[in-house]
C-alpha cells in the first residue's frame, strides 16, 4: 500500500445522498456465464429504475476492460484483480448514493465474497443470472463459445476455465425460462420488498 496517503471523508455523507435520491444505494452484483443475459438485464433494469426516478449506473465487464482494467488479461490472478477493482469502484458509487449494477462473469465465489466484504451488509445483492451452458452457447451473441471450442480463446469460462455458481445468491434470475422484462420485474419486486425503492 502507498505511504503518506490519508482518506478524506466527503462533506456530503452517503446517508444524505440517499435522502436526496429517495432510494437506498447498493451494488447489484450480476454473475453468470457469457451469454446468460447479464448485461442485457442489468441495462434493462437500470433503464426501468431510471424511469422510476432512481440514480443508476451499469459497470459492464467489456466496457471496464476498455479503460480501467485494460491492462488485465484472463488468468485467474488477472480475473481476481479485475473483480477487486470493480468492487472498489462499486463502493464509490454506493457512497455517492447510487444503485450500481455490475455485469461480470466473475467466475469465482471467493472473489464475489471479497466484494461483499468491501461494503456494508445491506449494500450487496448477488444476482445469479442462471442459464444452462448449452443455452448460452446456442445464443453466443459475440461468437466467443465458437472461438473457445476451436481453441482460439484460451481460459474461457465454462469451457476451459471453471465457473462457480453462487452458493446463496440473494436473487436468481433464470433467463432460459423468463423474458428480459419478466426478469426485470422480479428484480424490481425484490428491491421494493426491501423498501430500497418506492
Amino acid at each position: 500500500m502507498a505511504k503518506n496517503i490519508v482518506w478524506h471523508d466527503q462533506l456530503i455523507s452517503k446517508e444524505e445522498q440517499r435522502i436526496k435520491n429517495k432510494h437506498h444505494s447498493a451494488v447489484l452484483y450480476f454473475t453468470g456465464l457469457s451469454g446468460s443475459g447479464k448485461s442485457t438485464i442489468a441495462n434493462a433494469a437500470a433503464r426501468r429504475l431510471h424511469d422510476l426516478g432512481a440514480n443508476t449506473y451499469v459497470l459492464d465487464g467489456d466496457n471496464v476492460r476498455h479503460g480501467l482494467n485494460k491492462d488485465l488479461g484472463f488468468s485467474d490472478e488477472a480475473r481476481k484483480e479485475n473483480i477487486r477493482r470493480i468492487g472498489e469502484v462499486s463502493k464509490l458509487f454506493i457512497d455517492s448514493g447510487q444503485l450500481v449494477f455490475t455485469a461480470f462473469i466473475s467466475p469465482f465465489q471467493e472473489d464475489r465474497d471479497s466484494v461483499r466484504r468491501l461494503v456494508e451488509e445491506d449494500e450487496f445483492v448477488e444476482v445469479y443470472i442462471s442459464c444452462p451452458l448449452d443455452a448460452c452457447e446456442e445464443r453466443d451473441p459475440k461468437g466467443l463459445y465458437e472461438k473457445a471450442r476451436a481453441g482460439v480463446i484460451p481460459e474461457f469460462t465454462g469451457i476451459s476455465s471453471p465457473y462457480e455458481a453462487p452458493v446463496k445468491p440473494e436473487l436468481t434470475l433464470k433467463t432460459d425460462q423468463y423474458t428480459v422484462e419478466e426478469c426485470v420485474e422480479q428484480l424490481i419486486g425484490y428491491l421494493r420488498e426491501k423498501k430500497w425503492i418506492n
